[in-house]
């Protein structure tokens, strides 16, 4: 093999593990886990030097520990992979520990049935039913929460299908047979401790403990942990912002930006792209993304349309929104879904829409009174989706009309 086709092999593996860091050995995923297993070596030292993740590789999965480089980032929930794919629920994320828990003390194969009833004895515990969680089998709602969480962990590979249907438990007419893939199971947790050694009470302060890497105070040490944080940013947040760094992240990035990004550039094919706000690691194929901009559909049309908006007009109210997204209902008319256009629809158009240029880090939204008066404000990065003017010229070059067009390119 040669050093060119050696080369794209490892940047395949790496482009993999960051979209999925999860890999399987069989399989959707089988392909992938294959080239990584190959690369392996080379993968957990690169890993390990620039942002501090291990790589765990064995005969089952491939599993990548990603640590965010910080924890205030809300907008990359949990989502069943069927149906509308709604975020989960702070009561599906209890199912789905409970859950875990069932499976790791129980049998290599368990029924649909006796993980629920398994799951509803744990949810019986007093404390959670003092922080408002309950689980009761007979209700339709909270099967359904539970069917969320297995199709999530059949999605993941925890669980593998044998007999029997979801569905069917759902309306109380059957059941379903998985068996436990238990090494996937193990290799969920990515934490730096386990959950039971963390002594703190508040969420935020638990999460931080879940996570901390303790560092020696020395200089090396120090530029160590620097690089890790910015280079985790870099690669997982689609900008980085420099106005959300601290003095010394500030200070380090400053020295090192060119160095950092042409590894990022060097292993993912990312390029960077600098401006005076922040830094976007832009992927010309568009593939290491959960989320897309543009995108096909009416969704997409409206969030490419209220991107321009905002950009070109400022801050907006979710009710300002909402207005503009009936004017353009009825200006698309002909090319926008049916229920697009129907009365009260441009609420849930107007949440998925503010919900992916939040993920995206465009805009941040700004609590009002009353969810109506939430505000939505641009962030910088907005910028390149205003509209700017486009000057079409005739033969000679004499200048006959001028349009307002988009001007954007792909966010990772």
């Amino acid at each position: 093999m040669s050093d060119d086709q050696r080369t794209a092999e490892f940047r395949r593996a790496a482009r993999a593990l960051l979209r999925n860091p999860l890999l399987r050995a069989q399989g959707d995923t089988a392909d992938d886990f294959r080239l990584v297993r190959q690369h392996a070596a080379e993968l957990r030292a690169w890993f390990d030097r620039n942002t501090g993740w291990a790589l765990r590789v064995d005969a089952t999965a491939a599993r990548l520990f990603k640590v965010p480089g910080h924890h205030g980032e809300p907008t990359h929930p949990a989502r069943e992979p069927k149906g509308a794919a709604l975020p989960f629920s702070r009561r599906r994320y209890v199912l789905l520990c409970l859950a875990l828990a069932v499976l790791d003390r129980g049998e290599a194969q368990i029924a649909l049935g006796r993980l629920a009833d398994q799951v509803a004895l744990e949810a019986a515990d007093p404390q959670l039913a003092a922080a408002g969680i309950g689980f009761a089998l007979e209700a339709r709602e909270d099967r359904r929460d539970l069917i969320a969480v297995v199709r999530l962990l059949l999605k993941l590979g925890v669980l593998t299908r044998v007999a029997g249907d979801e569905d069917a438990y759902l309306g109380q007419a059957g059941d379903a047979l998985y068996d436990v893939e238990r090494r996937v199971l193990a290799s969920l947790l990515a934490t730096r401790r386990g959950p039971s050694l963390v002594a703190a009470t508040a969420f935020e302060d638990r999460l931080a403990e879940l996570t901390d890497e303790t560092t020696l105070d020395t200089g090396e040490l120090r530029n160590r942990r620097l690089r890790h944080t910015l280079t985790r940013r870099l690669l997982d947040d689609p900008v980085l912002y420099f106005s959300e760094l601290t003095d010394e992240e500030a200070a380090y990035l400053t020295g090192q930006r060119g160095a950092l990004t042409r590894r990022i550039g060097e292993l993912t094919g990312l390029v960077a792209e600098v401006r005076a706000e922040g830094i976007a690691m832009v992927d010309p194929h568009d593939e290491l993304t959960d989320v897309r901009m543009p995108e096909q559909g009416t969704h997409g049309h409206l969030t490419l349309l209220l991107a321009g908006h905002l950009a070109g007009h400022g801050p907006a109210t979710v009710a300002e929104l909402r207005a503009r997204t009936r004017e353009l209902a009825a200006e698309h008319a002909g090319f926008w879904s049916k229920s697009a256009r129907e009365p009260g629809s441009e609420n849930d158009l107007v949440e998925r829409a503010v919900a992916r240029l939040t993920a995206l880090r465009l805009v941040e939204r700004v609590p009002g009174g009353t969810a109506d008066g939430e505000t939505v404000v641009p962030r910088p990065a907005l910028a390149r989706y205003a509209l700017g003017e486009t000057v079409v010229l005739e033969p000679g070059g004499r200048r006959t009309a001028r349009t307002k067009t988009p001007r954007r390119r792909t966010t990772r």
